[in-house]
């Protein structure tokens, strides 16, 4: 065959694609178990993180279990008997795009130091893509003791400071709840006080706005169930679109 030829320069471009793509989904399809191994222990270290539990993702899955003593999926405010789904494999991009009173969403119940927690998934937008977290409540239903927040494309220095201890690191021993009415944090622009404020991120309005959403939309779906596990009743408001709220 003539190496100079114009065929010879196709068909060896040919060969190289195939074999090249045929390497790539060999190495995709051996590797995805460890990265699946991955996903999962770092979404356990996430979790474990809003308790206030720090861990390396290899040690994720030891505390996981240690610390997360049951695992239930809400509809309705309600937990399934037997889900199809289970609590850890839920989908959240899919729960939130459903009207909150038919998603089936993911609660993880813990104990630590003879107290319960109830840790509840967030998934929403931010400027330029999806952000989430987890937000631990405490026993009583409306204090918060911690919180996560991850994003995907965040400007750095603004929009991504949620995911750091500036903002996050305000959230514990807020509360969601005001003599017996939720009312939720309200995300201030640098003069928060109380118990149901905190200092908005400098510069990223829009972020703010997109973790303002995120809570009050995720945070539906288990209103009625955290009530409940409340010795008082605290009833939800007569009107109420906002549990959390951005100014």
């Amino acid at each position: 065959m003539n190496v100079n030829s114009n065929s010879y320069t196709y068909l060896f471009s040919v060969v190289m694609v195939v074999l090249v793509a045929v390497m790539l989904s060999v190495a995709a399809l051996s590797l995805k178990p460890a990265q699946d191994a991955n996903i999962e222990l770092e979404k356990k270290q996430e979790i474990l993180k809003s308790l206030g539990i720090d861990v390396t993702r290899e040690e994720a899955g030891i505390a996981f279990d240690e610390y997360i003593k049951e695992q239930l999926v809400l509809k309705g405010g309600q937990p399934i008997a037997n889900p199809e789904v289970p609590a850890f494999a839920i989908n959240m991009a899919d729960a939130v795009s459903k009207p909150s009173d038919e998603r089936e969403v993911p609660l993880f119940i813990a104990e630590r130091d003879g107290s319960t927690f109830y840790i509840i998934p967030v998934r929403g937008k931010g400027l330029w893509g999806p952000i989430w977290g987890y937000v631990s409540i405490s026993s009583d239903g409306y204090t918060v003791t911690g919180a996560t927040f991850g994003h995907k494309g965040e400007t750095p220095g603004l929009g991504a400071e949620i995911s750091t201890p500036v903002f996050t690191d305000q959230f514990p021993g807020k509360k969601l709840a005001v003599d017996g009415q939720f009312q939720g944090i309200a995300v201030r622009k640098g003069d928060a006080s109380g118990d149901h404020q905190v200092d908005g991120i400098s510069g990223g309005t829009i972020t703010s706005v997109g973790v303002e959403n995120m809570l009050n939309d995720c945070l539906k779906p288990y209103v009625s169930y955290l009530l409940s596990r409340n010795a008082v009743e605290v009833p939800a408001p007569a009107t109420n679109d906002t549990l959390i709220s951005v100014l």
